[in-house]
């Protein structure tokens, strides 16, 4: 049997009996994906719209209830968007671009994380989990539609796996019984809990902060604008040390409150002690208590750990089951989508035959390289939430104190960096700028940033395929990969991508990562850098 673990929120992948499951035969995938999270979904709808088959198995039937990640990046949502699932999201998430920071009962300062124009996506949107799954399996129906290679299997839960040579054996309980498939390629995105890592005796290694945090969503009408609003040492009484309110779709309003390290989970979690928490905090901001529920509420500790090796053999791990960090910043799922769509192409390049294994070498590093990263910024948060020595204290208060008065102190500040994509700098698949005076933004090694082209934007062109972009100039001939030419950039594309440059020609990854640039074209360089690109170099 297969334990019900949480109520789930949708049953968007009902039980069925696996076809061969009562013909005693092992079935063999090229990808299996332990989890339906959206790692796992994005992991499974990138491939199987390349054409790769892609079976995901979940214990349960659909996301949990609760609205658990919340906050998704902009690049996020451009990822969403190239899989044809990120217009229902903006539609139906809350849109938001400005956060304040206050400090007892004063601002200190707002911010702006998108301030410029000609962007398709918004810099966040706030939207729940259970939502953020529900659109991703929508366009993996609609992808199978298309006949689109990709599976789910809920109420399978992998109980047993033994890798033999290149194949991962893999043992699964389900209502009517255990079954065995064969895997070429396992894909762990199973959860910070990650069963399959414990499974496999490997270590998870970092800090656990000595600080609780609960969560408590409440259902209510408010006037509260749509922004991220963060207390240090807030003026409502229970509050703890600092607070959180940011807005969620359905009228519900995301609280956090910081509770200190010692406490009794139990009893911080009643029902009544919540309400007099959220009360002394809407009451301080509106003078009254309006009617609210409390929809889900939680308690989580900051937690900063990561596996030291995400691949192990044909074994990979992605997701919180690989790293995971604290909420401030909202670099839990955002980060593990950069992983979903830095393996994708790789991987389904690998099962075409089309790469080397070693190709897989370089989603380890790179996404290691990105974990240590998000590591970095979200332990320097929550050192700065949460100081843990008189000098780092005094450093603190010191530092809020001056950011009220003064400008220069304001990006001392920290509440949480807020998640924005990973640039590969110096990395192996990269190829060396050869315009280092043009915009850093747009460099090798990053994300493309978006930017206003006819009637649509920049990233529609970059659906996924190896592509040479050219701007200005002549239109790119040669190498046979996908050419995209704007003779007559706007101002934006200009600004963004050419700098003082009359024109230039970028070559793009499948995950519209840039992996060089040039003054003009020249098939052989393009060639070169794609044969890098590839592990081929």
């Amino acid at each position: 049997m297969v334990a019900t673990r949480y109520e789930t929120a949708y049953q968007l992948y009902p039980y069925e009996k696996a076809a061969g499951q009562d013909l005693d035969v092992v079935e063999h995938h090229p990808v299996v994906i332990v989890g339906g999270g959206p790692v796992g979904l994005a992991l499974a709808l990138d491939l199987g719209k390349r054409g790769t088959p892609a079976l995901v198995l979940d214990d349960h039937e659909g996301p949990g209830q609760g609205s658990k990640a919340i906050c998704f990046s902009k690049r996020s949502l451009d990822i969403a968007h190239r899989l044809g699932a990120g217009q229902p999201m903006v539609d139906k998430g809350v849109v938001w671009n400005v956060g304040r920071v206050f400090h007892g009962d004063g601002q200190l300062f707002s911010f702006n994380l998108q301030p410029e124009e000609g962007h398709r996506n918004p810099a966040f949107i706030n939207l729940q989990q259970p939502y953020f799954e529900k659109f991703l399996v929508d366009a993996i129906r609609q992808a199978q539609a298309n006949g689109a290679p990709i599976q789910i299997r809920g109420k399978n839960r992998v109980r047993h796996i033994e890798q033999d040579g290149d194949i991962t054996h893999v043992q699964v309980d389900t209502p009517d019984g255990p079954y065995q498939l064969d895997a070429d390629w396992l894909i762990a995105c199973d959860g910070a809990g990650s069963p399959t890592r414990k499974m496999m005796d490997l270590t998870f290694d970092g800090r656990v902060f000595e600080d609780n945090f609960l969560i408590a969503d409440v259902r209510m009408k408010a006037d509260f604008p749509t922004e991220r609003w963060f207390w240090f040492h807030p003026p409502f009484k229970h509050s703890g040390a600092s607070a959180l309110l940011h807005k969620q779709p359905d009228d519900v309003w995301r609280i956090d409150f910081q509770l200190g390290w010692d406490i009794d989970r139990a009893a911080e979690l009643d029902p009544d002690r919540i309400r007099a928490r959220v009360d002394a905090m809407l009451s301080s901001q509106t003078g009254t208590v309006p009617d609210y529920d409390l929809v889900w509420t939680s308690i989580y500790t900051f937690q900063c750990r990561r596996m030291k090796n995400f691949r192990h053999g044909s074994v990979i791990f992605a997701g919180d089951a690989a790293h995971q960090v604290s909420p401030f910043g909202a670099r839990g799922a955002n980060s593990g989508l950069q992983d979903a769509e830095n393996l994708a192409w790789k991987l389904d390049l690998i099962v075409k035959g089309q790469a080397d294994l070693s190709l897989l070498d370089s989603y380890a590093q790179e996404r290691e390289f990105g974990a240590d990263e998000n590591i970095l910024n979200s332990s320097r948060a929550t050192d700065f939430m949460t100081p843990k020595t008189e000098i780092s204290t005094i450093f603190r208060n010191a530092v809020l104190d001056l950011a009220g008065k003064y400008a220069f102190a304001r990006p001392f500040v920290n509440s949480g960096r807020l998640s924005v994509p990973c640039t590969y700098d110096d990395m192996p698949l990269f190829t060396a700028d050869a315009m280092p005076d043009a915009p850093a933004r747009s460099r090798p090694g990053s994300a493309c940033p978006d930017a206003p082209v006819d009637d649509g934007f920049l990233l529609d062109l970059l659906d996924g395929q190896f592509t040479v972009l050219a701007i200005s100039g002549d239109a790119p001939s040669g190498p046979a990969l996908f050419n995209v030419h704007i003779p007559d950039p706007s101002p934006l594309l200009a600004e963004r991508y050419l700098g003082a440059h009359k024109q230039a020609v970028y070559l793009i990854r499948p995950d519209q990562h840039v992996i060089g640039r040039w003054p003009a074209y020249d098939p052989d360089k393009i060639c070169a850098a794609l044969q890098r690109a590839i592990g081929k170099a």
